[in-house]
């Protein structure tokens, strides 16, 4: 189905249709583009000419495909270092999983969704959704979680509202009322579990980055298998994942990093 056009005039239409290539993870046909595009064919094959002019989309004329152009990404190179908590992380999220021997991720929050920004696996690792660079659900995830419960009035209440609430397991949480009450638990404990929410056997432990003031710059979290461990044990590496969230928080603040 059709996404409603941008309100944000030709650089929103312009985002919108990079958003669409680059979300398809491949080369993409014009005739693809055009069936996902909220716009008439003749608007799209200008954003499409735009965006390859400027280098933001390359074209492949032998395949007639369109793929994110070379200034696309070395403009993600430059916000991953300059707006991205994983250069300012990596040290700590090296020790932890050395110290922990499992997946460790570390997540920023984007439009309510979790942008998984840098991943360790663990010694022995096993298969799951998450990856650097993916986007995850908020409201199925401990990281997402574990961001949510300490955002602030309209910004929690924004997140909430965009949560799509299906049901990927039998633990899932499918309602905002449930997703509250489990946030203003995660707040007063410190700590956020996904208890097989969002993939069946796999279970973690997250801890929010949170700056002096309070405001927090995203989450991270141990992932394991129930064929490994049990949320009990997970449990016991609480200290771990909040001291490293701690760590991280610090060099943060001394980098000032950006709202």
């Amino acid at each position: 189905m059709n996404k409603p056009a941008s309100s944000d005039g030709t650089v929103g239409k312009a985002l919108e249709t990079l958003d669409m290539v680059a979300e398809l993870g491949r080369p993409v046909r014009f005739t693809e583009l055009l069936a996902m595009s909220p716009h008439p064919k003749a608007t799209l094959y200008r954003l499409l000419q735009t965006l390859t002019n400027q280098g933001m989309l390359a074209y492949d004329e032998a395949r007639q495909t369109y793929s994110p152009g070379l200034r696309l990404v070395r403009l993600a190179h430059f916000a991953w270092r300059q707006s991205s908590l994983a250069p300012i992380a990596r040290p700590h999220l090296d020790a932890l999983a050395a110290a922990v021997g499992e997946t460790v991720h570390l997540a920023q929050m984007d439009r309510g969704q979790v942008l998984y920004v840098d991943k360790r696996n663990a010694v022995d690792p096993i298969e799951m959704f998450s990856q650097a660079g993916k986007v995850g659900p908020g409201y199925c995830t401990g990281v997402g979680k574990a961001i949510m419960a300490h955002l602030e009035g309209e910004a929690r209440q924004n997140a909430i509202n965009q949560q799509a609430f299906f049901r990927h397991t039998n633990t899932t949480l499918t309602t905002t009322e449930a997703l509250e009450a489990e946030l203003d638990e995660i707040r007063s404990e410190g700590v956020a579990f996904d208890r097989e929410e969002h993939e069946p056997g796999i279970i973690c432990i997250a801890a929010p980055i949170l700056t002096e003031g309070g405001r927090v710059l995203g989450a991270l979290s141990v992932t394991t298998s129930t064929s490994r461990q049990s949320l009990e044990q997970l449990s016991d590496l609480r200290p771990k994942v909040q001291s490293t969230a701690i760590k991280i928080a610090e060099t943060a603040e001394v980098w000032q990093f950006p709202t």
